[in-house]
């Protein structure tokens, strides 16, 4: 099954000045990938023949390279789909050049069929928000601004990076939070380059509103809580900010059955999200017994779903 697929955007800048669009790519310069949105493209080298790399789960390695004309990649072996994706540079006048993005291939495998049902709709989003990245890069905002269909945007939650359980790291504002400990557990998720670099925005996103299901699993809580005798607690009531720098913040609730503490880590490539817990008594233990299975799921969830609101928040 033959593949032909072509993308465009007529840019108002010279050929000289859209150079640059193409030969960064893949470097830590690059200025055509739209992150955090989409997987950035990287290359384990300089964008040269035979550097190789890829964007998500996309593997290829630089077959052709003109400088400030074209790049072309290969796919690499693997990808039930044998072809070429390139990025070319075309002159209309001095004033305006046409960034080319083409895919030529053919589709082996299982790419046959997720090629027109999954991979061709992320695949034209993903280049589309290139195209009007470039815009930006030359100057204006983009004329026809894409919007993520349903459909994308149910696959891009598919195809998302999800929370995972981790060490637990050491932190500063964790040591000595609690007098004792009798649970602790983290999760973390990796982030992309655009995404906040402070802990601050992550534990607002991340505590500032619930998906539906952890709603009505608190609500659930609400009513079983009170059979082993302990208070519920307003619907609105939020944790406590107990201490913050910019790279952490602690946050948690003291009660009569248990204390826990929850730190926001943020550290170069990924946040860690890190629970303690003291249990007081019988009830603590009784409470825990029901909970504690349930907070990793909820936790990575929340996480999960986190990254993904700040990724796309630049796309709107």
């Amino acid at each position: 099954m033959r593949v032909h697929n072509v993308h465009e955007r007529v840019l108002p800048i010279s050929m000289d000045k859209a150079a640059p669009l193409i030969d960064q790519l893949g470097q830590p310069d690059d200025l055509l990938f739209p992150t955090p949105q989409w997987p950035p493209m990287v290359l384990d080298g300089p964008l040269q023949p035979g550097s190789s790399g890829g964007h998500g789960p996309m593997r290829y390695h630089v077959q052709r390279y003109e400088p400030g004309r074209l790049v072309e990649f290969a796919t690499e072996p693997g990808m039930d789909i044998v072809g070429t994706h390139a990025f070319s540079l075309e002159k209309v006048d001095d004033d305006h050049t046409i960034l080319r993005h083409t895919i030529e291939g053919e589709l082996e495998g299982t790419m046959r069929l997720a090629w027109p049902t999954a991979v061709r709709p992320i695949h034209d989003a993903m280049v589309e928000d290139i195209l009007d990245q470039a815009e930006r890069v030359a100057g204006q905002q983009p004329r026809r601004r894409q919007r993520w269909s349903p459909w994308v945007r149910f696959l891009r939650r598919v195809i998302a990076k999800r929370a995972r359980r981790t060490e637990p790291p050491h932190t500063e504002l964790l040591e000595n939070a609690l007098p004792g400990v009798d649970f602790i557990d983290a999760h973390e998720i990796p982030t992309r380059k655009g995404m906040p670099m402070t802990a601050e925005p992550w534990a607002d996103a991340l505590f500032g509103s619930f998906p539906k299901w952890v709603t009505a699993a608190m609500g659930l809580r609400q009513a079983v809580v009170g059979l082993i005798g302990i208070n519920r607690q307003p619907k609105d009531q939020a944790f406590t900010k107990y201490a913050s720098t910019p790279t952490e913040v602690l946050l948690g609730s003291d009660e009569k059955h248990l204390d826990f503490r929850v730190s926001i880590k943020r550290e170069p490539e990924r946040v860690v999200a890190t629970t303690v817990v003291q249990v007081h008594n019988a009830r603590g233990r009784a409470y825990w017994v029901v909970v504690g299975p349930i907070h990793p799921i909820v936790l990575r969830s929340m996480l999960s779903r986190t990254a993904r609101r700040l990724a796309d928040e630049s796309h709107h």
